[in-house]
């Protein structure tokens, strides 16, 4: 075996580092975004060789089987996921880094080295032990609560108890004191320490996820992605991996980022997310009572409006997802910009079930990246837009948010389809949306209801609108 030595070994973490930077700055663009992620692939390989042929390094033929099998799983089961299930493989992924963060730690300490260091070292290193191990037990399970939430195997509504904050603080101290008789214990006497406070750190995962709502969701998988991160770091500090550490700490600081922009973008508190507070504020009042009438049009009725409009706003949603109707929106959206309509499309921050889900799957159908419009940018102009096409979407153009102080998402901001002069909601049924409410948009006077599959709807559409330019 070819072993490189250590000077070149930091040389390809460096690049390898470079690579990551240079990934996630690329994500930032949709235009430069397939090129990042092949930064990301390439730095990643990079930093595997140079780790496993590292001096010191033993049991290759283990590690190489081990990576192998791993790669044949991830590909099979990422080209049979499909895009409205990512969030679901993102949050389960997430569990794995905390899993191993938590194996790391253990292993670390049971390692004979760890206990020959000096008594300084020692202590330090016995603390990074203790908080990687804690962080990766509360992403662990977090994580897979976050996966059942988005997979439907667990309630999307918030799981409310009395006291709940003041439990969570108590086993927060609880943890801290462990940690301490932890450090102070001698030889692997400690491992009882260890092993309670990873079943604490388990249960707070648990109940910070459920404490959160299903409209939330999206945050809570970006801040998630965020623990991950910190919990690859500390495992870094554990293993003495600098680049493991760096990587970690970009993937933290990135998703921390990413959380904070969505929760300005949502009216949300950053620190009511780590703290598992989405859903701490039970609304009060009765629900507000929904006026008005539901009324519903046909296929051609709606390619009737759509021939009058002059401009149009597309608003899509996970049942876009779900239908995989991207693909004829993407045609239908070709000829009315043919026929001389102004098409947009207002995406909401949280849309579907995943950040930027709704950009991923819209570039998927080579829908013009200058046309794909964000919440703030479109909501000035929709009290001037014709005709709003909510397409699978729901929470995220409920007026509730604005003027319903009972209403679970009150607060967060949405878009306003409502102020255009004519709304069609593409449904299957009148059911609520992910976050569990009712929805007054349905019952509005200038709204129409139009029962089908996303994508039924829109084939069926097409071709009324063909027929008439043919």
């Amino acid at each position: 075996m070819i072993f490189i030595e250590k000077e070149i070994q930091t040389a390809a973490y460096l690049f390898a580092s470079i690579l990551f930077i240079l990934s996630l700055g690329g994500l930032s663009s949709q235009e430069s975004a397939k090129r990042s992620v092949f930064y990301g692939i390439i730095g990643m390989a990079i930093a595997i060789l140079a780790t496993v042929l590292g001096k010191g390094v033993e049991g290759h033929v283990y590690i190489i089987g081990g990576i192998s099998v791993a790669a044949i799983i991830g590909t099979l089961l990422a080209r049979k996921v499909e895009m409205t299930s990512m969030p679901q493989l993102v949050a389960i992924l997430h569990s794995f880094v905390g899993l191993a963060a938590v194996l790391v730690g253990f292993g670390s300490y049971l390692d004979p080295a760890t206990h020959k260091l000096s008594s300084t070292e020692h202590t330090i290193h016995l603390v990074e032990v203790f908080i990687g191990v804690f962080i990766g037990a509360i992403t662990f399970t977090g994580s897979i609560i976050a996966w059942g939430k988005l997979e439907g195997k667990v309630r999307s509504k918030p799981l409310l108890y009395p006291g709940r904050h003041a439990v969570n603080i108590i086993l927060v101290l609880a943890s801290i004191g462990l940690g301490v008789m932890f450090s102070m214990a001698e030889g692997t006497s400690g491992m009882i320490y260890l092993y309670i406070m990873t079943a604490i750190a388990c249960f707070i995962g648990v109940m910070l996820v459920m404490a959160i709502g299903g409209a939330d969701m999206p945050v809570v998988v970006s801040m998630l992605n965020s623990y991950s991160g910190w919990a690859a770091s500390a495992a870094g500090f554990m293993l003495g991996n600098d680049l493991l550490i760096v990587t970690g700490a970009l993937v933290g600081s990135s998703g921390a980022i990413l959380s904070i922009i969505m929760c300005e973008a949502m009216n949300r508190s950053f620190f009511s997310v780590i703290l598992g507070g989405f859903g701490a504020v039970a609304a009060t009042g009765e629900a507000t009572a929904m006026e008005g009438e539901v009324t519903s049009l046909n296929h051609e009725e709606v390619a009737e409006l759509l021939k009058e409009a002059k401009s149009v706003v597309i608003v899509p949603g996970y049942g876009m997802a779900v239908a995989k109707a991207q693909y004829p929106i993407h045609d239908m959206v070709q000829t009315l910009r043919k026929a001389g309509k102004m098409v947009r499309f207002a995406i909401h921050p949280v849309a579907g079930r995943l950040p930027g889900h709704m950009n991923v799957l819209l570039a998927e159908a080579n829908v013009p990246y200058d046309i794909v419009l964000e919440m703030d940018e479109i909501n000035a102009e929709l009290s001037d837009t014709d005709v709003v096409m909510v397409i699978g979407a729901n929470d995220v153009v409920n007026p509730g948010a604005q003027d319903d102080p009972s209403s679970p998402i009150y607060g967060m901001p949405v878009i306003e389809a409502w102020k255009a002069e004519k709304v069609i909601v593409m449904k299957r049924s009148m059911s609520s949306g992910y976050a569990g409410v009712e929805n007054p948009l349905f019952y509005k006077a200038n709204t129409e209801m139009l029962y089908s599959d996303a994508k039924e709807s829109v084939e069926k559409i097409l071709i009324f609108l063909k027929k008439h330019h043919s």
